[in-house]
Parts: C-alpha cells; structure tokens; sequence
C-alpha cells in the first residue's frame, strides 16, 4: 500500500488450521445411528463430572438399569432420585420424512417446504445404547431443545414407564482454553494491533455490479481514505469469508409442472457459472494484497452435506493461483495468531431455528451461545440437517474452546462476550448478510473489540 510516497505495509499473522472438518476417504455405507454413539462417548465423562458438582453423589445409572417400581410415593422422591446421561431425541410430527417425501411424490401432490418444524405435540426422549425413555415435567422445556443434544438429567420414573425430569445438565463451555503467552505475537512492530475481517453472504449472483463491493475491494486494499483509515486497513492480517459468496439463495421446484422448468433449470446454473466468474474476479483483487481464508456456503458450489469441503480450484481459477487464498471447510476451526478462531456459514443455526420455533424469544446470537454450551457446532446433524455419516468419532464436538465464535449470513450484526466456568472468554459474532447490509466485521485479535465497517 502506498499513499504520496508514504509506505503502509499490510500486517502478517501466523495462522494454522486445525484441519478438523477435512474428509479423507468418503464412505457412505455406515449408519448415522455411530455419530450419536461416537457424541454419547465422548461427552458422558465430562457430564458425569458435572452432575455429581451440581447434584452431589445421586446414583448415575442406565436406562435398563431403572426399577419397574410403579407404586411411587411422593414422600420418598429424595430417596428414589437418580440421574441418567444420554442422548436427546425431539419427537417432531412436522419433521421432514424421506418416506413421507416419497409417498407425496408418488400421489403427485406438491409439498411446500416447512419454515420450522416445532408444534406443541412434540415429545422429548432420553436414549443411550440400549433403550429409550420419554421425558415429562416442567422443569425441561422440549422447545429449547433438539436431537442430538447429549444431556443428563435428575429425577425419578413415574408409572407408565416415563420419566420425570427435576433437573438437567448439559456440558457446558469446559473445554480448556490456552492463555495469551505474549501480545508481541499479535504484531510485527507492536504499534498497531491486528485485525481480521469477517464477511458472508456476498451473494454475486444477485448483485452483479454493485458500487458497494468496489468500495469494500478500495477500502481492503489502501485505495480509499486518508492515512488513518489506510493504517487501519493494513492491520488486517487475516479475511474470512463465511460462505454464500457465488450464491445467496436457491429456486425451489414444486413436482407439479416440473417438466416446463428444465429449460429455466439451464438458465439458473449459468447465471450460477456466470456468477462464479465476478466472485473470482472480486476476490482476485483483495487477495493481491490480503490473506483470505475462504468458506463455502449453503447455496455455493460445493457438497450440500456439512462439513462442506473447500471450494474446487477450478471454480476460482485465478484467485486460487495466489497462495494468499486459503480454501477453508464449513464449519471451520483453526488459529491465527494466538486466538482460536471457529465458526460456520450459518446453517447449523438456521436449522436449530427451524427446530426449535422461537425467533421471538431467542436471536441467533442466542443459540450461537447454547451450542458453545452444548459443545457440539451442529447437535441438530444428521438428524435435519445433512451431515456426512462420520462412524468412530464426532467431528462437530468441540475440543477446543475458541476464543472468536462466529456465524456467518444472519440478517443483521450481533456481538457479546460470554465467560465460561474456568474463565474463558469466548466473543461470539453473527456475521451480517454483506449482499443485504452491506456491512463487514472488524475483531481486534489483542483486545477481542469488535466494530462494522458499512460501505
């Protein structure tokens, strides 16, 4: 960067990925039942731990294990407390059903597709290996919860073979969190701090010739504002782009009428081709003086199950010639500097939302924050939303506790910082559709601030 003589030289940052999400070898001859066997083993050790710290010593037994004792007196509910860890299961009547799916297919019937699939006849179970068992009681509300959440709870079995939950627990934000060794690791001259810069939703197809896009590519690269403004821009060391920058949205086909379609079917994958073109045009300018660490999306070019692998090279044919673009998975953790960075295109929580029903008491800030609760970045996979049919281990668990959680393509910018029980401080960040806002995300990686830059 350069400015009437003046040099700017843009910051540079180590930067590590952990390579979590990579599929190797694709298999598709398991069954998805191993992932929750895989969550349940990985997780009952550290719930075992947490319920004995917030109960005290209540006996942990197995489902199988639990009396068939009907005759329960309500005097001797102490006495008859147990806890059980296992896997939730959320009974959905509106849930998608492959079979459903093909039975209307065959009447010919066209289905519109579900913006949530919460009603108040949804039912909460508890399985582990074995068995399961249907959860009652007030004190677990079903809507907050989905499948796949691995939980204990603390109660007793009532008649009929159910049980009553007086208590709950989930992981929680336990996982070990490394310390900043030095802050002269987050700068070359320890002058000025550095800065990474979240983006999302580009969405070049609908946007083809945008002044906004030229003025965020001019702001990237020193070309726009006086000397402070351009300093600024140098400290950005590392961009992640999360997703949805080819395309921001998909056409839906009813089976009615499908057949006239076809010809509009062509027309769509070359505007999606045509769209790929100005996506790899744009990018080729930021990465000529940036570092970018590229997600795929939703709706872009990619494999439709999480985790999403990078983008095909031949997709971006001149951006990928750079070794400053980086082809990331989605979900995606990794380190850039001394912070461990983590976060997803948006679709484990677009479909915790669907779940779940409550966009009037929750915001994706909100779940954001449960999932880092859970420990686990998609608990809804593969249950409604497709995931590749991992067998030994589960990938989406978090080992890691990230110091930057983000979520990309939400409708507008969101920011808190919460505190975890041995101290860690985790900054979550909902990433604003750039295509609608038109408003990136600037986080300080020394002091964790983060600010919008709107163009």
């Amino acid at each position: 960067m350069e400015n009437v003589g003046i040099k700017i030289e843009r910051k540079s940052i180590e930067f590590k990925d952990f390579k979590k999400f990579n599929i190797g070898q694709r298999v598709f001859n398991k069954q998805y039942s191993n992932i929750y066997i895989a969550r349940l083993k990985a997780l009952k050790n550290v719930l075992e731990k947490k319920s004995i710290e917030k109960w005290g010593e209540y006996e942990i037994l197995k489902i199988s294990q639990l009396s068939d004792d009907t005759n329960f007196n309500e005097e001797e509910e102490t006495d008859k407390l147990v806890i059980l860890i296992g896997i939730i299961y959320k009974h959905q009547e509106l849930k998608p059903s492959i079979l459903k799916e093909l039975s209307d297919e065959l009447e010919l019937i066209p289905q519109p597709s579900r913006s949530n699939y919460s009603s108040e006849k949804d039912e909460l179970f508890l399985e582990d290996e074995m068995l399961r068992i249907k959860l009652i009681g007030s004190n677990i509300n079903s809507k907050e919860m989905v499948t796949g959440l691995i939980c204990s709870v603390l109660g007793y079995q009532c008649s009929g073979g159910v049980f009553y939950v007086k208590s709950y627990c989930m992981p929680g934000i336990c996982c070990p969190q490394n310390p900043l060794s030095s802050p002269l690791l987050f700068s070359t001259d320890n002058k000025t701090d550095n800065y990474i810069l979240l983006l999302s939703g580009l969405d070049l197809l609908n946007n083809p010739n945008s002044l906004h896009y030229q003025l965020l590519i001019e702001w990237i690269n020193g070309m726009a504002g006086n000397d402070k403004v351009q300093q600024n821009s140098a400290s950005i060391s590392q961009i992640i782009i999360a997703g949805n920058s080819i395309k921001g949205s998909v056409e839906m086909y009813n089976h009615k009428g499908y057949i006239k379609m076809k010809n509009k079917f062509t027309a769509v994958t070359m505007e999606t081709v045509l769209a790929s073109h100005r996506f790899d045009n744009l990018l080729k300018e930021i990465i000529a003086t940036s570092n970018v660490i590229l997600m795929p999306g939703q709706f872009d070019p990619s494999n439709h199950s999480i985790p999403q692998q990078p983008l095909h090279s031949c997709i971006l044919p001149q951006s990928y010639r750079y070794k400053s673009l980086y082809g990331a998975t989605n979900p995606w953790i990794g380190k850039i500097g001394n912070r461990i960075v983590a976060g997803s295109s948006g679709q484990p929580i677009d479909d915790i939302i669907k779940v779940t029903n409550l966009m009037d008491d929750y915001t994706p800030l909100d779940w954001l924050e449960k999932t880092l609760n859970w420990r686990h970045f998609a608990p809804t996979a593969p249950d409604t939303l497709a995931a590749y049919p991992y067998f030994e281990t589960d990938p989406f668990i978090m080992e890691e506790c990230p110091d930057i959680y983000f979520v990309g393509n939400t409708n507008e910018y969101a920011t808190k910082c919460v505190i975890g029980e041995q101290g860690q401080m985790v900054r979550l960040i909902c990433i604003p559709k750039f295509s609608n806002t038109y408003t990136a995300v600037v986080v300080n990686l020394l002091s964790l601030d983060t600010w919008t830059i709107s163009f």
